[in-house]
């Protein structure tokens, strides 16, 4: 059923007047789609939640790259993979030469294998039966080899995580505290035990130090041998490259030869993290590692964020990101011999591989496969013309929805700047409103690329909120500073900028401001709490400075405190008193007047707790834990719940209503008494009271 469903994009249903929260949450999403090495045929992954089962459809699809033809599903794509803070991983494919097979790792029966599907749709299989999951793979020798590497078997897994469980877990670096201990959080597909990674709070399984040990399967004769150190190196990775330009940012090899794309970050950073600039440049044989830069004025001083080559020519194809137009993405080519740049298309929204800006499209020497997202229009699979920029609809599954939203929402970017002059966008959606009232607002801080939903860590309905009453406004934070204050205060400007902006053109009451966010949304949403009396309610899913955190994360050693440091200009709550007393709210409750829904994940709530359980005692928040859960929760059942209370939120605080719904009858007493204690705590007064 769920096969037909997307074919027909039937699974949106359309309501009688409104983008309800569930509308949000099950669109259909692609993964990178992948052109036939002939340029005639695309392979793509479609991904969609069903939340009757909490988890999330996958299907692979091949379809004509002319459009002639409607794609065919050819594979069920197993379970969806995700990195330890719930993003789901690139679904890779790689087409065989001959066209006919494509290649893909898919989580099975609890296995994660190479599967190899028919392109003709007549049936798929598994390639690898190995007693460890696959990391990665890669196709070798013409497609008659197929290498793939693993790591620890699952039983070895399994009996390491069973072997702490009875002997008891012993605490040390490597151990994620302030989370359930035992097959707590998903990772590979299951239910695992977790350690840390090597990158901040990124979590690995048990036993997490095995290395890669790389294997070959002969495809003809079915036969597997392991791989030397020799026959290993460099197989699906780029090493060889990242030798030769250690300052490179981004990198794209020509398949097939040693041609080499670079993206290089330059410029004087001037207090922000990253280096303001990119320099793109490639290497052609007959100049070895010397480097072309592109010198036009398409790709000078422009925030390009992906690149590739097109095949069988001297071009690269090059994605401009941007930040002044809402990051709105537009694709060009560069041919490297000849300099010249001509740009190729244009979107108000994402224009790529899928929802990661930077995530490519297939590319043929004649086209390109694209998914294409703005604002108000959910993804869909597009075919560009590269040499005429002609656009032409593939694949629409999201088309019911699309309709919807063009009929119920009117988003529109904005512009503005704050006081020092930092130039801001965002995409507002204004208020579904029958009365002359002004509307209330609601605004998140941080990231706001293609089709919107909920923000970064989709959980505040954009259009719902809309559609009962409540404008929305999604803002791109501006480039990232290191200095934290600089940096909260720069959100806070930017908020306050746009509310009194709206309310100066009589779009929303100034008086009835809402804010929520996720990770660094979180944050600023915490610090305009503090700093301002700007909110009348907030909404956040993530922690805040606190000691907590750092007694927490301390444990970890110097890979966290040489991180806080850095980001934050924190030591220990007693070697920079002054700092934590600025930055946490801890130290700040009696600044804060708004009340706070918390809706948080499992493994990172315990860390808010020395801020959160006094807000409550208070009346001043609500906690909401969702196990099982990493950074950016991502369950169906847990997201609906998200979205749907956040929509119940914001109604109750800035508009006085109640869903009569009886279910909830328990969660407005509740809120009735916070109404209660905030109505006899400090008076808003709508302006910036400092940093």
């Amino acid at each position: 059923m769920p096969i037909l469903v997307l074919m027909s994009g039937l699974s949106y249903v359309a309501h009688a007047q409104t983008v309800e929260p569930r509308d949000l949450l099950e669109v259909a999403d692609f993964s990178n789609p992948v052109v036939s090495p002939d340029g005639k045929q695309v392979a793509f992954r479609v991904e969609q939640a069903s939340v009757e089962r909490n988890t999330y459809d996958a299907f692979w699809y091949v379809q004509d790259v002319d459009g002639a033809s409607l794609p065919h599903l050819i594979a069920d794509g197993g379970v969806v993979l995700r990195d330890s803070a719930g993003i789901p991983l690139p679904a890779t494919v790689v087409w065989s030469p001959d066209e006919r097979w494509i290649y893909y790792r898919a989580m099975v029966d609890g296995k994660i294998d190479v599967w190899r599907a028919a392109a003709n749709g007549s049936g798929a299989e598994p390639m690898t039966h190995d007693a460890a999951n696959v990391r990665d793979f890669a196709l070798g020798k013409g497609g008659r080899v197929l290498r793939y590497s693993v790591g620890a078997t699952r039983e070895e897994v399994r009996s390491a995580e069973r072997a702490e469980y009875d002997q008891g877990i012993h605490i040390d670096a490597s151990v994620p505290i302030g989370q359930p201990l035992f097959r707590s959080g998903f990772v590979g597909g299951r239910m695992a035990t977790q350690r840390y990674g090597k990158v901040w709070f990124d979590r690995v399984p048990l036993p997490a130090d095995v290395p890669d040990h790389w294997k070959a399967v002969d495809l003809q004769k079915q036969v597997t041998r392991d791989l030397d150190a020799a026959e290993a190196s460099g197989v699906g990775d780029e090493s060889n490259a990242d030798r030769r330009y250690p300052e490179a940012w981004l990198l794209s090899r020509s398949p097939g030869d040693d041609r080499v794309a670079i993206l290089t970050r330059i410029g004087k950073r001037n207090g922000l993290r990253d280096k303001p600039d990119v320099k793109l440049s490639a290497t052609l044989p007959e100049k070895g590692s010397q480097q072309i830069v592109c010198k036009a004025a398409a790709c000078t001083g422009k925030a390009i964020t992906s690149i590739q080559w097109r095949p069988h020519s001297d071009e690269v194809l090059f994605t401009v990101t941007d930040p002044s137009a809402g990051l709105a993405q537009s694709i060009y080519r560069w041919n490297v011999r000849a300099g010249a740049v001509l740009p190729v298309a244009h979107s108000s929204g994402l224009l790529n591989g899928g929802r990661d800006p930077s995530s490519k499209c297939g590319a043929s020497h004649t086209a390109m496969v694209c998914v294409s997202a703005t604002a108000s229009q959910p993804p869909r699979l597009e075919r560009i013309d590269l040499k005429t920029g002609t656009r032409r609809v593939l694949f629409e599954p999201n088309a019911a929805l699309a309709q919807a939203m063009a009929k119920y929402s009117s988003v529109r970017l904005l512009h503005w700047k704050d006081a020092k002059g930092q130039l801001f966008t965002g995409q507002f959606y204004p208020a579904k409103i029958s009365s002359g009232a002004k509307p209330p607002l609601f605004v998140n801080y941080y990231r706001c690329a293609g089709f919107v939903r909920g923000g970064v860590g989709d959980e505040w309905p954009f259009a719902s909120l809309a559609a009962h009453g409540i404008s929305a406004l999604c803002i791109n934070a501006a480039p990232y500073l290191l200095d934290p204050v600089d940096r909260y205060n720069e959100g806070l400007a930017a908020a306050e900028r746009a509310v009194a902006l709206l309310s100066a053109n009589g779009e929303i009451d100034c008086a009835k401001v809402g804010m929520g966010g996720l990770s660094f949304g979180s944050e600023v949403t915490m610090w305009v709490a503090m700093k301002s009396r700007l909110l009348a309610a907030a909404s956040v899913s993530s922690v805040s400075m606190s000691p907590n955190y750092y007694l927490f994360g301390s444990l970890k050693g110097d890979r966290f405190t040489s991180g806080l440091k850095e980001f934050w200009g924190l030591g220990s709550p007693e070697k920079t008193p002054a700092q934590w007393h600025v930055l946490s709210p801890v130290y700040n409750l009696d600044r804060i007047s708004a009340p706070v829904l918390f809706q948080m994940p499992e493994q990172e709530y315990m860390q808010a707790t020395d801020y959160v359980i006094p807000m409550i005692r208070k009346n001043m928040a609500d906690l909401y834990v969702f196990p099982n859960e990493p950074h950016q929760q991502f369950q169906p059942k847990h997201k609906l719940a998200v979205y749907e209370r956040n929509l119940d939120w914001f109604r109750f605080w800035l508009q006085g209503y109640e869903d009569p719904n009886p279910i909830k009858k328990q969660q407005y007493a509740h809120w009735r008494e916070m109404r209660e204690a905030v109505s006899t705590g400090p008076v808003r007064s709508g302006t910036h009271s400092g940093g």
